[in-house]
């Protein structure tokens, strides 16, 4: 999330400060790439319920310090080159990797998924692409970026393509496979390991997780909800079904971009190509999550998904604000809604 001045919503290069006032919390909070961003980072939860809550109260710790905060996946009015990168060896050697893809610096929700073993990690992981542009459009929430209207749902995404192994990686065949790729890998990009793939759903073998990271962070942990829910429902029945075939990479790549560009009004290929409306692919991805929803415990979570689409989605509540009174308007907006969405309920 991006720390602001809690009156006007500019974007403060003060994480260290933050952490360091912050207070004993259920989860943790840590700095991230650039200095105007702090983390947040849940334990495991058992529900999305939990989950939301556990945010709130992380939310509410940081509030607590005096900083403000922004849920987007941009910065809607930081000029290029205002954010300061982060003093630790990690992120410095990611600044000489990325060079100045790394001056914006942008925000995402990440979820984790928990799964039992490799095998169905990866059984998982290869079902889970084909929804990935549909998420993505759900969760477009960055239209902004530099102090302008981009003409984009998600700035966010079309900012991290600037980013080596930010994409969609091709199916996997087991999880040996994985393991074969993500050495070549390594030694191809001089990295660590495959904590340095940016792609936007991996698994992650050091959690015990399939990751998807798709989404734009969202200003609203209503909205957050949703797709979580939305997501762990989709990731249950990815890991107990076999995928018939492949989704190709290169209609992937067209529906992110789509997904990116005009959000929830986006017009999205399906597996033979054909463009379909949002609404329609997420009425038949919520067919399918409802089978899950009962014993998952998510059912109220899903069903703000359909509202999210009639209002716009992220984007346009930040269009709508700007289009009243301007970016400053914008910033307030931004503020107001996640602080609201950190009170107690």
């Amino acid at each position: 999330m991006f720390l602001v001045d809690p009156l006007t919503g500019t974007q403060a290069n003060t994480s260290a400060a933050v952490v360091a006032g912050v207070g004993p919390v259920t989860g943790t909070i840590e700095r991230e790439l650039h200095a105007c961003q702090v983390e947040l980072i849940t334990d495991i939860c058992d529900s999305v319920g939990d989950t939301v809550d556990a945010l709130a109260a992380l939310r509410r710790a940081i509030l607590a310090t005096g900083a403000g905060l922004i849920g987007s996946g941009t910065h809607p009015s930081a000029i290029e080159g205002d954010a300061e990168i982060t003093d630790k060896e990690r992120y410095e050697r990611i600044r000489d990797l990325l060079g100045d893809a790394a001056a914006t610096p942008v925000a995402g929700l990440h979820v984790h998924v928990g799964m039992p073993d490799a095998q169905t990690a990866i059984r998982a992981f290869n079902g889970l692409r084909e929804y990935l542009p549909l998420l993505q459009a759900l969760a477009a929430n960055s239209p902004f970026r530099h102090g302008r209207d981009t003409g984009l749902a998600s700035a966010r995404e079309v900012t991290i393509r600037g980013w080596p192994r930010s994409g969609v990686p091709r199916a996997l065949h087991d999880f040996s496979d994985f393991c074969s790729m993500a050495e070549l890998l390594t030694r191809a990009a001089d990295v660590p390991d495959y904590t340095w793939f940016w792609w936007k759903l991996r698994p992650h073998p050091k959690l015990g997780t399939v990751e998807v990271r798709s989404l734009d962070v969202q200003a609203s942990l209503q909205d957050t909800a949703g797709l979580v829910a939305l997501t762990h429902c989709l990731a249950r029945h990815a890991a107990e079904t076999d995928v018939a075939r492949e989704t190709p990479g290169e209609l992937l790549e067209e529906g992110l971009f789509r997904a990116a560009r005009f959000g929830v009004s986006a017009q999205l290929p399906d597996r033979a190509g054909h463009l379909r409306p949002v609404h329609e692919l997420l009425e038949e991805a919520l067919a399918i999550a409802r089978r899950y929803a009962n014993e998952l415990g998510c059912e109220e979570q899903l069903a703000v998904l359909p509202e999210l689409v009639a209002r716009g989605g992220g984007a346009t509540r930040q269009r709508h604000a700007y289009q009243i009174a301007g970016m400053a308007a914008l910033l307030r907006k931004l503020c107001e809604l996640t602080t609201s969405s950190a009170r107690p309920s």
